[in-house]
């Protein structure tokens, strides 16, 4: 299936690990700027935690991640690992810890980082980032909301909607969604409407549960 996986939203989780508190959360992001951005934004909330361990992963190959002091590879790469096999990128995860006075040991440790950020990923969800054609569709007033139904339907979105002596509805189709729209608006218009090509975009789909 074309296309990539992204959250489908922002989530945040929680556990605790033998006295030690872990605090999940994830994001959506296109850019290492914003990444970095939610970092600091979670180290200024938790300022008084022990650690804040973090990963993101961009589509445009931008990986990073950190232990924030934890022993070397027992909680950046556990929790960047999460999402490469789900193959999910354009997300970033902080996982905060608050330390309980155990010692987890390494293993331990690599299966909270691990735990925290799948947590976060099954809370967040996953959509499918792929193209959609664009369409302007025109349409009278009272064919309205009966159009905007044909269009979800058929899988689309109404993206705007721009009022004049009729309306014209910019809507946006996954693939296939534009072709069995068609037939659709001729029926209900009886031939009198007819839609127009207007571009390309990538956008996320349904949400849909990590694996």
């Amino acid at each position: 299936m074309s296309g990539y996986l992204v959250p489908y939203q922002d989530s945040e989780s929680e556990f605790v690990e033998k006295r030690s508190r872990f605090i999940s959360q994830l994001w959506r992001v296109e850019t290492e700027a914003e990444a970095r951005a939610h970092l600091e934004a979670v180290r200024k909330k938790y300022y008084d935690a022990r650690h804040h361990c973090w990963c993101y992963l961009l589509k445009d190959g931008a990986v990073r991640y950190s232990d924030d002091g934890e022993p070397q590879g027992t909680a950046g790469q556990p929790m960047l690992n999460v999402f490469q096999r789900q193959e999910v990128t354009n997300v970033c995860c902080v996982v905060t810890r608050y330390f309980g006075g155990i010692l987890l040991g390494t293993g331990g440790l690599t299966r909270a980082y691990t735990r925290g950020a799948r947590d976060a990923l099954e809370a967040a969800g996953v959509c499918r980032v792929s193209l959609w054609t664009l369409w302007d569709v025109p349409c009278t007033y009272p064919l309205l909301e009966r159009v905007k139904l044909e269009i979800a339907a058929c899988g689309g979105v109404v993206r705007d909607t721009v009022y004049g002596a009729d309306v014209t509805l910019r809507a946006a189709f996954p693939a296939g969604g534009a072709e069995d729209f068609i037939p659709r608006l001729t029926e209900l218009s009886a031939g009198t409407l007819e839609m127009a090509a207007a571009g390309e975009e990538y956008l996320p789909g349904s949400r849909e549960e990590a694996k």
